[in-house]
Parts: C-alpha cells; sequence; structure tokens
C-alpha cells in the first residue's frame, strides 16, 4: 500500500509518500508544495490544491493521511490553516483516494514514542527508520512521519470501520 503523509500548511505543506507491506516500510518520496504569500488566500488554497492534484498523478498513492492541526492563540491564523487543511484533505478525496486524520500528539508518539516530541526528535527517527529518505526538511519529515503512523494504524482501523 502507498501512503501519501501530509503535514498541512498554508504556506508550505509538506508531503511524504512511503510503501508499507507487511511490517516493511519503504521511502518513495517526499517534498513541499509552497504557496506565494503575496497572493490573496483563495489564489493560496488553489496553488495547494494543484500542487497536491500533481503529486497524487505522479505518485499514485492508494491512500491519504493527513495531521490534525492544534488550535493556536492567533484566531486568524488558525482559520487559515484550517482553510489549508481543508484542501489537504479534498484534493485526494476528489481523486478517489480514502483519507484519514491523525492528531499530532499521536503521530509522535508512533515515531519517536513519546507525544510530545519535538522537530528534531522526528527528523532524527525519520532518518532511522526511513534512511533512504536522507535528511528531509522539516515539514518533510513530518509528512513522511504522518504516512508511518497510517501504516501503524491502518489495520486497527480496518477492523474497527471494516
Amino acid at each position: 500500500m502507498r501512503i501519501l503523509g501530509i503535514d498541512p500548511g498554508l504556506q508550505k505543506t509538506g508531503w511524504g509518500l512511503i510503501e508499507s507491506r507487511g511490517n516493511r516500510l519503504t521511502f518513495i518520496g517526499c517534498g513541499m508544495v509552497k504557496t506565494q504569500t503575496s497572493l490573496p488566500l483563495y489564489a493560496r488554497l488553489a496553488m495547494l490544491d494543484d500542487g497536491l492534484g500533481r503529486i497524487i498523478r505522479e505518485w499514485n498513492p492508494d491512500i491519504a493521511a493527513v495531521e490534525e492541526t492544534f488550535m493556536n492563540n492567533n484566531a486568524a491564523s488558525a482559520l487559515k490553516l484550517g482553510q489549508a487543511r481543508g484542501v489537504c484533505m479534498v484534493a485526494p478525496a476528489r481523486m478517489g483516494l480514502e483519507v484519514y486524520e491523525y492528531a499530532a500528539n499521536l503521530v509522535k508518539k508512533s515515531i519517536v514514542g513519546t507525544g510530545h516530541a519535538t522537530k528534531d526528535q522526528i527528523g532524527m527517527m525519520i532518518k532511522i527508520l526511513l534512511p533512504q529518505s536522507g535528511s528531509p526538511k522539516e515539514d518533510e519529515a513530518d509528512a513522511l512521519a504522518v504516512a508511518i503512523c497510517h501504516a501503524h494504524h491502518a489495520p486497527a482501523k480496518q477492523r474497527i470501520t471494516g
């Protein structure tokens, strides 16, 4: 199963693609979809949708997993992030993929062993779990972590829903 992990962001959305076969994980690719901050919000959301669509067409994942966002103190930023996250869920769904969501704490716990892991700890564990990934940037490592989290939790979700 090819799993597309997505770390939503309005400025930078990280994506990571792995293949999961039993307990074996294989790195396929990762990158970022960036938007131009000088553009209006609707144009940035459209850029995000277009970028994710290109990635899905090029890499042909079987399923998508998106990290849930946590609330911050700035309501305007939280709303914009929520809109970007919506695009990150709709883009794969529109292309026929099932989309799963995972809380940030669960992703961190699945990768590092603690729900309060730092970005550096996530990056270090991604290098260990997926050595072929090289040195992914923070947003890419987070997206790969979401994909790995789905690989670990998908069998349980399928038992519950299937």
